[in-house]
């Protein structure tokens, strides 16, 4: 209720989604969002000259390879999830795989059985690269427009140059960035300038990667995986005891998958299957949820935020126990996602109280069972969409810029279980399904997300961010939900992350106070961040099309 407050007018609070505050994009026809502007370009270009969704994602994957290295990629990997127009949907896995020297125990050091630093930084820290592979794969089986046209863009920024962001300046002359990067003389070279570091708006060109992509445009994957690059790469490999060969190279094939597909509230749900572990994740938490009421008490209430920690916390447990690459491991998908089975886990929330950690473990399913990332969404006029998230796994991924080639590799390795039980990177617990073997694809958290309303497409969702990807796709899709708030909005809105373990509420620093209070008084353990995700979205509502980048970031959305 409104409160009379003597001196003062009448205030009213508002709920989070009847506030203005950034408004999103519009359109009439197609959207593009994307974490960069250069490729936000490239690929609402590429859609305006006749290319549809499948054509504009892989414009964008290689100039986001160009334009924001951090995360943007030909050395790492990532899935792509597509729904076509006609209502049919796949998943493409492009995701890096183990090189076929891969052991077990390969990041252990021997006198202490302790994981050692090799699986974040150096040449033996990378999984053989996808992107090539699976952009090709995407485009010669859902694209229209011709292959070499989608490099030329990219190659266009990487001979010619573009000017650097305020942030991606600032980043490389970051302390923990620039260290880590000036161990490697190609890296140094090409992205600290030797040291004497970019300046903001300094223009940035990279002539080792505009003849790399020039290769790719002209001879296609083969290059990449057969040819001149696989042949540079596996050398350099080799000499510095790095463990991808011309063999594993050869051997790589992107995986297209069925999608998994489930629904919360009427709203149909099509999702990341294993080897992600988001999608499972995105629907047993819907599911946790769904009968409670907790959005009762609205947006960013202790209550609502709390009973979306606890459904967290609960799913992160099962992924360490059961998530992995299905390939190697029988991952029980259809027992996590059983009513019944969620149905339990939901009971066990106290809607006063968090849980420790320490008192949850994975359910049992015998009864019931028959960080650095960047994403991109795309719709096209005809109503096909592309929801991508690919990644270097950290920042810069592990430091090395393959020599000749310009291009930075993966540090996926760490996403692994290099020792069960032992946190990864981003303080992950993983069990024995995650552990490494030769050629098996690591767990992932990317979480690319379609929604549909009456069989219609609605939503196309996706973020990077480590395991925080899944929690914060699932707190955009809720904010329209079941807040009802625009896209935009349900992007700007604050975030929270539970893993599970180690047992502490991360919580954006823009949530009120009072809220963290109540959230302590319930229990729960509060970790204070800046940011968590950088959410690229997109709706469609009515006749036009919502785009919404994520003010975390410098991303944009545009369309036409």
């Amino acid at each position: 209720m409104p409160r009379f407050i003597p001196g003062f007018l009448l205030l009213t609070v508002l709920l989070p989604q009847t506030l203005p505050g950034r408004q999103p994009v519009h359109a009439r026809h197609a959207m593009v969002v994307t974490r960069e502007p250069h490729a936000t370009d490239a690929g609402l270009a590429t859609l305006q000259s006749g290319g549809n969704a499948i054509d504009a994602a892989v414009a964008v994957a290689f100039a986001l390879a160009v334009t924001h290295p951090s995360a943007g990629n030909l050395g790492g990997g990532g899935f792509m999830l597509i729904r076509l127009a006609s209502g049919a949907s796949t998943f493409i896995d492009f995701r890096e795989r183990a090189p076929g020297s891969a052991s077990r125990d390969m990041y252990l050091d021997p006198a202490t059985g302790k994981p050692t630093q090799d699986s974040l930084v150096g040449y033996r820290a990378s999984g053989v690269p996808g992107t090539v592979r699976g952009m090709e794969y995407a485009h010669a089986k859902y694209g229209k427009k011709p292959w070499k046209s989608l490099l030329n863009p990219a190659i266009k920024l990487a001979a010619d140059g573009f000017p650097l962001s305020y942030g991606l300046s600032q980043n490389l002359r970051s302390a923990n960035t620039s260290a880590r990067l000036a161990r490697f003389p190609e890296t140094k070279r090409i992205f600290l300038k030797n040291g004497a570091f970019y300046d903001f708006n300094e223009t940035f060109k990279q002539p080792d990667l505009a003849r790399t992509l020039k290769r790719i445009r002209d001879y296609g994957a083969k290059d990449f995986y057969e040819g001149r690059i696989a042949h540079l790469l596996a050398a350099d490999m080799a000499a510095h005891h790095g463990e991808i060969t011309l063999e594993d190279l050869r051997a790589y094939k992107a995986i297209e998958r069925k999608t998994i597909e489930g629904s919360y509230k009427g709203y149909g749900i099509v999702t990341a299957p294993p080897p992600s572990s988001g999608g499972v994740g995105l629907l047993q938490m819907f599911g946790m949820l769904e009968s409670t009421g907790y959005e009762k008490s609205g947006a960013g209430s202790a209550l609502s935020l709390h009973y979306e920690a606890e459904a967290m916390r609960r799913y992160f447990a099962d992924r360490a126990e059961y998530l992995g690459d299905p390939d190697f491991v029988k991952v029980p998908v259809s027992g996590l996602l059983n009513p019944q089975y969620i149905a339990s886990r939901r009971a066990t929330i106290d809607p006063a109280k968090a849980t420790p950690s320490s008192q949850i473990r994975a359910g049992a399913l015998t009864a019931y069972e028959s960080t650095e990332t960047t994403h991109f969404s795309i719709v096209d006029a005809a109503g096909n969409a592309v929801s991508v998230t690919y990644t270097l796994n950290g920042g810069f991924g592990s430091g090395v810029t393959a020599t000749g080639l310009g291009f930075l590799l993966n540090n996926e390795m760490d996403d692994f279980s290099s020792a069960p039980g032992h946190p990864n990177l981003f303080g992950l617990l993983q069990g024995e399904a995650d552990a490494i073997a030769p050629h098996k694809t690591p767990l992932s958290a990317m979480t690319p997300t379609i929604v549909t309303k009456d069989g219609k497409l609605y939503m196309v969702v996706g973020s990077p961010g480590g395991p925080t990807i899944i929690t914060a796709v699932m707190q955009v899709i809720l904010n329209v939900l079941d807040f009802h708030m625009n896209m935009q909005q349900a992007v700007d809105q604050s975030r929270i992350h539970h893993q599970w373990m180690p047992d502490s509420l991360s919580v954006e620093n823009t949530v009120s106070p009072d809220t963290i209070e109540l959230l302590k008084q319930r229990g729960h353990t509060i970790r204070l961040t800046n940011a968590m995700g950088e959410v690229a979205a997109i709706r469609l509502d009515g006749q036009w099309i919502e785009g919404a980048s994520d003010g975390r970031v410098e991303g944009n959305a545009k369309g036409y």
